[in-house]
């Protein structure tokens, strides 16, 4: 095995481990601090004591939807930064997820719609409209959909559907009320029927995504360069768009819009194994959840009793790594 390959090894098991920390302290730390021995016996053999009730109707739940949210934003931003060639490209920039947020505004406005699971279909079926009309307006013209148009045309779709958002909320005082504590994003009473719900969509998204892992490469090396390798940039591009669509409504639709996930995972990603997708997904696949779950204990920790909301967490902890990464970039640059 040569030293790359031993030291991506050693990477991915880091990762792995990572994130087996970040499930054991979601389902031992909150408001109520529960022993890591509790917490096994709980999931092994049952009991009927308060702190097994804790663990395995709230938190174990909690936690999966971390898992399954962490790995769908972590992995989807990886596909949009590869399809688009945009280092900046995630799920929030590119209105996806804003696309989300109108399905759930509608859904709570215009069909009184106003549970959790409710919610699910209305967010995934915004976010799929929304990155139909962003990759229909970067396809037309000259190039197809290109890297830059379809950035572009990312940021007007989510400009828009911001102001389609703030004018049916700043009219309905009680659509805002209830759309507030969904539009925050966190993973706080999230249940097993939203794991139950989105849980086979988050399967086919990362099948999907997996069978183009080659054809990612192939796009970095530039569009020339891939049809030279015998590659459908055109097929490569709506494949990816649409693993990724799926992905980012899996998270949205099951814990709101938790933004930055899906724009840093890469990045630490590629830093630890490298440009090649077969290593860099299956990583994002580990730090996305882990950096989710990290952000959730430690929301409910710091400022306990209360809670703060994962997106928050997310944005406080990791925006200064991203900023150390950058600089790490430019160092290296000059």
């Amino acid at each position: 095995m040569s030293g790359l390959a031993r030291r991506r090894v050693g990477w991915m098991a880091a990762g792995a481990l990572l994130l087996l920390l970040a499930v054991v302290l979601s389902l031992a730390l909150g408001s109520r601090p529960i022993a890591p021995r509790a917490v096994l016996d709980a999931l092994l053999h049952g009991g009927t004591s308060d702190d097994a009730q804790v663990i395995r109707a709230l938190r174990v739940p909690r936690t999966i939807v971390g898992v399954m949210v962490g790995v769908a934003l972590g992995v989807a931003g990886t596909v949009m930064q590869g399809i688009t060639r945009n280092p900046i490209a995630e799920p929030g920039i590119l209105g996806i997820s804003q696309g989300a947020s109108v399905g759930v505004v509608c859904g709570i406005a215009f069909f009184s719609v106003h549970t959790l699971s409710g919610y699910v279909w209305f967010a995934f079926a915004g976010a799929g409209i929304a990155a139909a009309c962003v990759y229909a307006i970067a396809s037309g013209g000259r190039g197809g959909a290109s890297p830059v148009k379809l950035a572009l045309a990312g940021a007007a779709m989510n400009a828009f559907l911001a102001s389609v958002v703030t004018a049916i909320v700043t009219t309905d005082a009680e659509t805002l009320d209830e759309f507030r504590f969904w539009q925050v994003g966190s993973l706080a009473g999230r249940g097993s029927d939203i794991v139950g719900q989105v849980w086979p969509l988050l399967a086919v998204g990362l099948v999907i995504v997996a069978a183009m892992a080659r054809g990612l490469d192939a796009l970095a090396l530039g569009e020339d360069v891939a049809k030279g390798l015998g590659r459908s940039v055109p097929l490569l591009r709506v494949t990816g768009w649409l693993g990724a669509t799926v992905l980012t409504g899996v998270a949205v639709a099951a814990a709101g819009p938790i933004a930055f996930t899906g724009l840093a995972v890469p990045h630490i990603a590629r830093a630890l194994v490298g440009n090649d997708h077969r290593w860099v997904l299956p990583m994002a696949a580990l730090l996305g959840p882990a950096m989710v779950l990290g952000a959730d204990v430690l929301g409910r920790v710091v400022f306990a009793p209360s809670e703060v909301p994962v997106a928050v967490m997310t944005a406080l902890s990791g925006v200064p790594f991203l900023i150390a990464l950058v600089r790490r970039k430019k160092a290296v640059t000059a």
